[in-house]
């Protein structure tokens, strides 16, 4: 039975896991997006946004905390000046995971974890859908006073 074995342990001590996950994270705040396997990624999901989420109240305190599980002082400064006023009004899910095969050596199940906020890809899209729909609802009244007046002053000429 495998009552109370939530966490994963990556068939790593807990001293060496722990430092594992620190480093990732710190690489992860850093470049805003890193390839590992899948369950990697599901462990640093779970290491990682409880720290973002203390990021967005910039007190000495949480600082601390963050330090206490990143270990780098460069990782907590840039989470709390660049990604805690990116992701400032998002009420949770801060990374995204995205499969992206099997490793060629040993036939891993890869991902790539990612900041959400940072891809322009996603955002771009979500951006044009949102201008789409407001184009139909409000749009529809202003284009057609818009030609009617090109119309008046075609005619005038």
């Amino acid at each position: 039975m495998r009552h109370g074995k939530k966490i994963n342990h990556l068939g790593r001590k807990t001293a060496h896991r722990k430092a594992m996950l620190a480093n990732m994270a710190c690489s992860l705040i850093e470049h805003k997006r890193i390839n590992t396997t899948v369950a990697k990624a599901k462990a640093l999901k779970q290491f990682v946004e409880p720290i973002i989420t203390k990021s967005k109240e910039d007190t000495t305190h949480n600082r601390r905390i963050a330090f206490s599980r990143l270990r780098q002082k460069e990782a907590v400064t840039e989470l709390f000046r660049d990604v805690a006023t990116k992701i400032g009004d998002r009420p949770g899910g801060y990374t995204r995971i995205i499969k992206l095969g099997n490793r060629a050596g040993d036939n891993a199940d890869m991902a790539m974890i990612e900041l959400v906020d940072y891809n322009e890809i996603y955002n771009a899209d979500s951006a044009k859908k949102k201008t789409t729909r407001r184009s139909r609802r409000g749009g529809s009244k202003p284009a057609a006073a818009a030609p009617v007046e090109t119309k008046a002053s075609n005619e005038e000429e």
